[in-house]
C-alpha cells in the first residue's frame, strides 16, 4: 500500500468512531477535549456501521474490527486505530485490514496524535503542542512517559504513533511518513522488537539521511543459537541491533534520561562539526565542573580553550558572539548562577540575542542554574537547548558530535578495491555444499584455507597429518628452512583446541613434534575422551615481534542475519570485549569505520619504535569477511583468531568454520548485497561499454562525467541550471540502498570514464517509481540511452513494480520521443504546462527481459 493512506490515517482530517469500549470511549473524550479542527463523528450503535461515512482514520474496538473494516472496504476509507486486544488478534485483523485496503495501527495501541491539526486520539491526558518531533512507540508505557515529559516541558510534537502489537503499520512505515514530512525535525524511537529487518534498515537509512532519528531500545536475553566460536559468543541479539543502528545511522540512546538529553538537544540544534566546545559561564566553579564532565566524556580534545568567565549581559553577548565568529569552535556551552550584578533572565536573553544575530549556523547550549520556565521560555524561542545541569548538556553535545559522525559515516567515499580480482563464489559454496553434503558441521582446516584463499584472505600454510611420526615428517620441510613450527590437534568435537591443550609452539625438530603429538594424545584422552582425533594440523610459526593480535569474524543473527565482529584477538576474545561488530556487506569505508570503534585501533597506528599496522589489509580482510557472508548463508559462524597484523599486512594464523546444514535457519543480509550480475556489455558502433550496478566509489566518475555534459543538458536533466556538484550531492547520486533504488552507469572501454548512468527509486510502498537518465553530451544519439532505459525497466519488472514514471521538460523532445517508444504514456502536468509526466505501466510490456546479464 502506498505511503499516500499511512499520510490520511496519521494526519486525519476525518475521525469516524464506533463506541463499544472503554479504550475507545477514552480516545473519542480525549479528542473532544482538544480543539480538533477535523470532524468527528462517533457511532454509539454498531448496526449504523452500513452507513459507514468516508474517513481518513476509523477508530473501533477489537470485537467488532473486522465487521467495521468490511464495512469500510471501497468507502474512501484509510485506516483503522484498535486500541484494545492482543497479540493473538493480529493474524486476524492483518489479512481484514489488507483485504479492505487500509492501513491498521493496532491492536493494543495507545493511539496516535496529529498537533497540527490540534488532534489528540491517544490514551494519555495532557495537551500535545505541536512542534518538530515525532514519537513513534511500541510500548504504550514509554509512549506515555515520553508525552507526559514533552507536554511538561513544553516540547511540541509533529506526530505521535504508538503501534502495539503492530499488526500492520510497523517502524518502517512510521519511519517513512515522519522521514517525508516537512514539519518533523527530529524523529524519537521506543523500540521492544525489529521483525523485518530489511525494511527497517532500509526505511531508517532513507529517514537518517534527512534528519536525527534517535532509539531507546532496552537490552533483551533471548535464546540464543548455539555458540561454537567467539563470534557466536560476541554477537548477541543486542550487538546485532546495535550494529543494526550504526549502519542506518541511528543515534542510540540508553535510558529515558539520555533520550529527553538528545531529543532537546537534537531538536533545536544541529551537528557541531569537529565537536570542539567554548565554555561561557559567570563563575568559576560552574566553568570548571562543565570542563571536568567533558574531560570525563572523552572531550579533553575537544576543549582546547580555558572557559571564559563573564560577569553582565553584556559580557555574555559579547563572549558568545565572538565565539561563535572563530573558526576552531564548533559550539558554545553558556552556563549561569543566579549572581550579581545582572538577573539571569537578562543573561538568557543576552545569550538568545547572540545566537540570533550570528551569521555562523552552530549550536548553543545553555545551562541556567535554578532558572525555571521563564529561562526555558526563552532559550526555546530562540532554538537553544537548555539544560537542567551541566552533565545534561555535555551529555547532549555527546549527542551533537555523535550525530555528526554518524551522517558523516553515512556520507563517506569508499576507496575502489580491484574489481578484477573477484573470488570464486561457484568454487566456494562447491566446497561448503560438500561438506554439508557429507553431513559435517564443520569445515576441515584444509578445506579452510581453500575458502580463504578463494576469498584472497592471507593465512599461513598447513599441512594436515594422521598421526605423530607423519607430524613429524610434515615439519621437516620448515625446519630445513629455518622455521619452527607450531602442532594443532584436528578433531570434528572440539570447538577451541586451547582448551584440552591441543596447542603447542615453537616446536624447533622434529622430536618435539612427536613428543607434542603424544601429549595432545594423552591429555585429550583424559579430557574429552569421547572426542575423535582425526589427525594433526602443521604450521610454520608467525614470528611477527610488533604484530598486533586481532580476531575478525562472523556469526548469524536471527533477526539481522550475519553480523561482522572485529576487534582484539587471542583465546579470551569475547572477554577482553574489545570487539564491535557491523552489518555486511562492507566497502573498505564502512570497515574502516568499524576498526575505528574498537580501542585497538589506537595500538594500530605508529608508537614507540612499533611501526603503523596496514589498516587497508586489515579493512581488506572485513570486505572478504562480508562477501563471504553475504555470499554463503550455509556458513553459521566464522572465526579468524588470531590474525596478526603489521606494516607488512596480516596474516590469519587459525580459522574456524561452522556450517549451517538447515535452509530453514540459514540467514541472508538484513541489507541487499551488491547485484553483481546485473551486468552487461553493450557495442553502438564502434564503441563499447560495461554496464553495472552503481557503487558508493563511483563518486569521482559521475563528477568526471557531469563535467563533461553541458549546461543545457544539465538544465534538461535537474530542471535548473547547475555550476557545481559537492559531495554531498555525488554521494547521493552513487550510495544507493538497492532494496528501494537502483542505478546503473555506463563505463566506456579504453578511457574507462563514465559516459551514462540512469536511477530508479521506488516509493516505499514498492508499487511504482521514478526513473532519471543522464548521458554525456557527447554521447548523445548513439543509443546508449535506449539501451540504459530499458536495463532499468528490466530491473522493475524484476523488482514487481507496477510503474515507472519520472516528469520530462515538455522542450525535451528526445526524450519525450525515446519515452513513447517503449510505451510511456505522456500527459500534461496540470500543474505547470512546461512538464510532462509520462509513465510506463509495467504490466502492458512483455516478460521477454532486453538485456543480457
Amino acid at each position: 500500500m502506498t505511503l499516500a493512506l499511512l499520510r490520511r490515517a496519521l494526519e486525519p482530517r476525518t475521525v469516524t468512531a464506533i463506541a463499544g469500549s472503554p479504550e475507545t470511549d477514552v480516545l473519542v473524550a480525549q479528542i473532544r477535549a482538544e480543539p480538533y479542527r477535523g470532524e468527528l463523528t462517533v457511532l454509539a450503535d454498531p448496526s449504523a456501521l452500513p452507513a459507514l461515512p468516508p474517513c481518513d482514520l476509523l477508530i473501533a474496538p477489537v470485537a467488532i474490527a473486522e465487521q467495521v473494516l468490511a464495512a469500510a472496504t471501497g468507502r474512501g476509507c484509510a485506516g483503522l486505530l484498535v486500541p484494545d486486544g492482543a497479540a493473538a488478534d493480529c493474524d486476524r485483523l492483518r489479512s481484514a485490514a489488507r483485504a479492505a485496503g487500509l492501513r491498521l495501527i493496532g491492536p493494543s495501541s495507545l493511539g496516535l496524535a496529529a498537533p497540527r491539526l490540534g488532534f489528540n486520539a491517544t490514551a494519555v491526558p495532557v495537551h500535545l503542542a505541536a512542534g518538530s518531533l515525532a514519537l513513534v512507540a511500541q510500548s504504550n508505557s514509554v509512549a506515555a512517559g515520553i508525552m507526559a515529559w514533552a507536554a511538561r516541558r513544553g516540547v511540541g510534537l509533529s506526530g505521535a504513533v504508538v503501534l502495539g502489537e503492530g499488526a500492520d503499520v510497523d517502524i518502517a512505515d512510521c519511519l517513512d511518513h515522519f522521514g517525508a514530512d516537512p514539519s518533523t525535525r527530529t524523529i524519537l524511537l521506543a523500540i521492544d522488537d525489529v521483525t523485518d529487518a530489511a525494511r527497517f534498515l532500509s526505511s531508517a537509512r532513507a529517514a537518517a539521511r534527512l534528519k536525527p532519528v534517535l532509539v531507546l531500545k532496552p537490552p533483551r536475553r533471548e535464546p540464543a543459537w548455539p555458540a561454537l566460536t567467539h563470534s557466536a559468543l560476541i554477537v548477541t541479539s543486542d550487538a546485532a541491533h546495535e550494529a543494526a543502528f550504526h549502519r542506518a545511522g541511528l543515534l542510540r540512546v540508553s535510558d529515558l534520561d539520555e533520550l529527553f538529553a538528545a531529543a532537546e538537544t537534537l531538536g533545536r540544534a544541529r551537528a557541531a562539526d569537529a565537536g570542539r566546545l567554548a565554555i561561557v559561564s559567570n563563575g568559576d566553579g560552574l566553568a570548571a565542573l562543565a570542563a571536568a564532565r567533558l574531560r570525563q566524556a572523552g572531550g579533553v580534545d575537544r576543549l582546547d580553550r580555558e572557559p571564559e568567565i563573564v560577569r553582565t549581559a553584556q559580557d555574555y553577548r559579547e563572549a558568545v558572539t565572538r565565539l561563535l565568529a572563530e573558526s576552531d569552535i564548533d559550539a558554545v556551552l553558556a552556563l549561569n548562577a543566579p549572581l550579581a550584578p545582572d538577573e539571569p533572565a537578562d543573561c538568557a536573553r543576552a545569550v538568545a540575542e547572540a545566537r540570533s544575530t550570528s551569521s555562523a549556523q552552530k549550536p548553543v547550549l545553555a545551562v541556567w542554574v535554578g532558572g525555571g520556565e521563564e529561562m526555558a521560555g526563552i532559550f526555546a524561542a530562540a532554538g537553544i537547548p537548555s539544560f537542567a545541569t551541566e552533565q545534561d548538556a555535555i551529555l547532549g553535545f555527546q549527542h551533537l558530535t555523535r550525530h555528526a559522525r554518524l551522517l558523516k559515516e553515512l556520507m563517506a567515499t569508499p576507496l575502489a578495491l580491484d574489481e578484477g580480482d573477484q573470488p570464486d563464489i561457484a568454487a566456494a559454496a562447491a566446497l561448503v555444499d560438500q561438506a554439508i553434503g557429507q553431513g559435517r558441521s564443520w569445515l576441515e582446516p584444509d578445506e579452510v584455507a581453500q575458502l580463504l584463499a578463494l576469498f584472497r584472505i592471507p593465512t599461513l600454510g598447513l599441512v594436515i597429518a594422521t598421526d605423530a611420526a607423519g607430524a613429524a615428517e610434515a615439519a621437516k620441510v620448515q625446519f630445513a628452512a629455518g622455521r619452527t613450527v607450531a602442532l594443532k590437534i584436528v578433531s570434528p568435537d572440539i570447538a577451541h583446541k586451547s582448551d584440552v591443550g591441543g596447542v603447542e609452539l615453537d616446536l624447533a625438530n622434529e622430536e618435539a613434534v612427536r613428543e607434542a603429538a603424544d601429549r595432545m594424545i594423552v591429555r585429550l584422552r583424559e579430557l574429552r575422551p569421547e572426542a575423535r582425533l582425526a589427525g594433526f594440523m602443521v604450521q610454520p610459526m608467525a614470528h611477527r615481534a610488533k604484530a598486533r593480535e586481532l580476531i575478525a569474524g562472523f556469526a548469524v543473527d536471527p533477526c539481522f542475519g550475519p553480523i561482522i565482529v572485529f576487534g582484539r584477538g587471542g583465546t579470551a576474545a569475547e572477554l577482553i570485549a574489545d570487539t564491535h561488530v557491523a552489518l555486511p556487506p562492507l566497502d573498505l569505508a564502512s570497515a574502516e569505520n568499524l576498526i575505528a570503534r574498537t580501542r585497538v585501533s589506537r595500538i594500530l597506528a605508529a608508537y614507540r619504535d612499533v611501526p603503523a599496522a596496514d589498516r587497508r589489509a586489515i579493512a581488506a580482510v572485513l570486505v572478504a569477511l562480508g562477501n563471504i557472508a553475504s555470499t554463503l548463508p550455509q556458513i553459521r559462524a566464522m572465526d579468524l583468531n588470531p590474525i596478526l597484523a603489521d606494516a607488512k599486512g596480516v596474516i590469519t594464523v587459525d580459522a574456524r568454520v561452522v556450517l549451517e546444514p538447515a535452509p530453514a535457519r540459514r540467514r541472508h543480509p538484513a541489507i541487499r548485497p551488491y547485484p553483481a550480475s546485473w551486468t552487461l556489455q553493450l557495442a553502438l558502433g564502434e564503441r563499447r561499454f560495461f554496464i553495472r550496478p552503481m557503487k558508493p566509489e563511483d563518486e569521482l566518475p559521475i563528477g568526471a562525467m557531469l563535467a563533461r555534459v553541458t549546461p543545457e543538458d544539465l538544465r534538461l536533466r535537474f530542471f535548473a541550471p547547475l555550476k557545481s556538484f559537492s559531495h554531498a550531492f555525488l554521494a547521493r547520486l552513487t550510495q544507493l540502498d538497492y532494496a528501494r533504488e537502483m542505478a546503473f552507469i555506463a563505463i566506456e572501454e579504453g578511457s574507462g570514464d563514465a559516459a551514462g548512468a540512469v536511477r530508479l527509486h521506488a516509493d516505499p510502498g514498492h508499487v511504482e517509481a521514478e526513473y532519471a537518465i543522464l548521458l554525456r553530451s557527447d554521447l548523445k544519439g548513439i543509443g546508449l540511452g535506449r539501451a540504459l532505459m530499458e536495463l532499468i525497466i528490466d530491473w522493475a519488472r524484476a523488482e514487481q513494480l507496477e510503474r515507472v514514471h519520472s516528469q520530462v521538460l515538455a522542450e525535451n523532445g528526445p526524450m519525450l520521443a525515446l519515452c513513447r517508444d517503449l510505451g510511456f504514456e505522456v500527459r500534461l502536468d496540470p500543474e505547470d504546462i512546461s512538464i510532462r509526466r509520462v509513465t510506463l505501466d509495467l504490466g502492458t510490456i512483455d516478460g521477454k527481459a532486453r538485456a543480457k546479464r
